[in-house]
């Protein structure tokens, strides 16, 4: 069931469909006297005394064909307050599945008419869901008429729609079952971003060789299916400046390779690309709303697959930075992708700062659970960004630590490194600690470990559960804060 929300400066009609009118933080309706009716005046001044006005927004059935639904704003109400509120509202229609919804924004007061959209930005995000392969879909459109003068400017409905676009990508590219987006498939969705802007080129398998990719390629080399490097650009500047730059991990499907993932719940590891997927729809977003930067993504596609010539526990190979890897465990495979599109990020971009974002460790879902992703960085300005940023979209992240003590967990008697640590303990801390090895020229970098922040099996706050996009909206917010 997917919204439709129009805009429509037309005086509100007291007797068509259901209506949803803004209340302060006491539900005081005095102001609602003149958008409804006497008799349902006095029937919700005598409902209210009932209801527990903590729950913000509160509806009432006034026929088999209209509900009167009351949602409070607090005073201080926070963008995200706002946004949540709205995702609770889609909630509420979507179970009505009935009639038109009028949205009374003339009874926002001035302090919170920039909320609206944000409300509005709540309802689409909640409203995704992917019932792409389904044979029986809910086709009935929920429609929200935004009555009044109090609504979004084209700027910011610009960029709600962006953001919105590219989360949906995002959900979209994470949702796929692997047979469909294997990194075949996946390259070629890529390359039709050249359509709103993107500069794309994709690095196919004979080209990676040619570059010395070897542990990106030693990932893929055991499927049928080929491997890539693929970057994307966004120039919104004219000036030549640095641009920023992001990094994913696309791992379309995760076996374990020869180190063989158990059967259970292996049918997830079709998010194990979901890292690539927010650079993805980040980059999107970028073009959609024209911003103010420069921009490149960047994302590895692999397959790891235990095929007849799959990469074995005990090979050695040789990074595009030169270094060497000795591989101790094939399912220990994003580091070995990103190691690869970290050097080449930074050697060829020469960015500002690298934000990487990878499904990495178990260890951090034990760690944080599925509040926050796990922060490593070299630079504790980018940390501070990203921390305060999180906190305002709620999608948090929490720093752990780096030090040159962990490398000696990782250190190889056979190579430079290795690709895991075998003693135990630290595993997502050791994870970053080797990805930080392949950041040569000391660039402000930082590693966003998702595993547990990328697939909901319950749902959360703007997410009706599966793919959460999770990170479009925290790295948006990042460069318009503090880089447009």
């Amino acid at each position: 069931m997917n919204i439709r929300i129009n805009f429509k400066k037309r005086v509100f009609n007291k007797s068509s469909g259901n209506s949803i009118l803004f209340v302060d933080e006491k539900f005081n309706i005095p102001t609602l006297k003149k958008y409804i009716s006497n008799s349902e005046y006095k029937y919700i001044s005598d409902l209210i005394k009932t209801k527990d006005l903590k729950k913000r927004i509160i509806s009432f059935e006034i026929n088999s064909r209209k509900k009167i639904i009351l949602v409070s704003f607090k005073k201080n109400f926070s963008n995200f307050d706002a946004q949540n509120l709205g995702a609770k509202c889609y909630n509420i229609l979507s179970a009505l599945k009935m009639g038109e919804n009028n949205v009374n924004s003339e009874t926002l007061d001035n302090k919170s008419i920039n909320l609206i959209g944000h409300f509005l930005h709540g309802m689409r995000l909640k409203s995704y869901k992917f019932e792409k392969y389904k044979t029986k879909k809910d086709k009935k459109d929920i429609v929200v008429n935004v009555i009044g003068k109090n609504i979004p400017s084209q700027k910011d409905q610009l960029k709600f729609k962006a953001i919105e676009e590219g989360s949906f990508y995002t959900r979209d590219l994470v949702s796929e079952p692997g047979n469909v987006l294997h990194p075949d498939e996946y390259a070629k969705r890529l390359s039709s971003l050249k359509k709103i802007g993107l500069k794309v080129n994709i690095y196919d398998e004979k080209k990676l060789k040619k570059l010395g990719m070897n542990t990106l390629l030693g990932v893929g080399q055991g499927s049928i299916r080929g491997s890539y490097l693929v970057t994307m650009e966004w120039n919104g500047l004219k000036s030549k400046s640095k641009p920023v730059a992001f990094v994913g991990k696309g791992v379309c499907f995760d076996t374990g390779g020869i180190s063989l993932k158990p059967a259970k719940f292996m049918e997830d590891m079709t998010y194990d690309m979901a890292g690539s997927a927010v650079v993805v729809g980040l980059m999107k977003s970028l073009a959609m709303r024209k911003a103010k930067i420069n921009a490149v993504g960047v994302v590895g596609l692999v397959e790891n697959m235990p095929g007849g010539n799959a990469l074995r526990p005990g090979d050695i190979l040789k990074s595009y930075s030169g270094k060497t890897v000795e591989v101790l465990n094939t399912d220990a495979e994003g580091r070995l992708v990103l190691a690869d599109a970290l050097t080449y990020t930074e050697k060829k971009f020469k960015p500002k700062f690298i934000i990487d974002l990878a499904t990495l460790t178990g260890a951090i879902i034990v760690a944080l659970g599925s509040e926050y992703a796990g922060l490593f960085s070299n630079d504790d300005k980018l940390s501070k960004q990203l921390i305060d940023v999180g906190e305002n979209v709620k999608e948090k992240v929490w720093r752990m630590p780096l030090n040159k003590n962990f490398d000696k967990l990782i250190d190889s008697k056979n190579a430079d490194m290795q690709n895991i640590n075998y003693v135990g303990g630290a595993g997502s801390t050791t994870a970053a600690q080797f990805l930080q090895r392949f950041i040569l020229n000391k660039t402000p970098w930082a590693h966003l470990d998702i595993a547990g922040m990328a697939f909901s099996k319950y749902g959360g706050a703007l997410n009706s559960g599966g793919a959460t996009g999770y990170g479009v909206r925290l790295l948006n917010k990042l460069i318009e804060e503090y880089y447009e």
